[in-house]
């Protein structure tokens, strides 16, 4: 099995170090970090992550506008993107779905069960 590299873009340290840690814990995953939308297309291009693990709710460019910089881009439109939200309303859940993203895991998430979720979503082994 290869070893999977994960991007993760949020603009809280706290939230990057934890999925940071439960993804080295759980699968022993290579993990990027970002903390902006800008800061993780740049990330993206330049190392191609088998995911992208994308915050909604952002300054400056939020995730959604990550999103679809990142699908208009072809260097990084083939990349899964899963969201990590806070939002859960049905309307908002329907949004992430039309939008084409691979995933949503909703915060506060389980730390350990993060990778088994991930992998899930994106029918990887584990």
């Amino acid at each position: 099995m290869t070893l999977k590299r994960v991007l993760v873009v949020d603009d809280e340290a706290s939230i990057q170090k934890v999925v940071s840690l439960s993804l080295k814990m759980e699968a022993n995953w290579d993990i990027l970090t970002a903390s902006s939308g800008e800061e993780g297309i740049s990330q993206a291009e330049i190392h191609a992550p088998d995911v992208i693990l994308l915050d909604v709710m952002m300054p400056e460019m939020d995730g959604i506008a990550t999103f679809e910089a990142l699908c208009n881009n072809p260097r990084t439109q083939a990349i899964p993107v899963v969201l990590l939200t806070a939002k859960t309303r049905t309307a908002e859940k329907r949004l992430f779905q039309k939008i084409g993203v691979s995933g949503v895991i909703t915060k506060p998430f389980n730390p350990l069960t993060l990778a088994s979720q991930i992998a899930d979503l994106l029918d990887w082994p584990l």
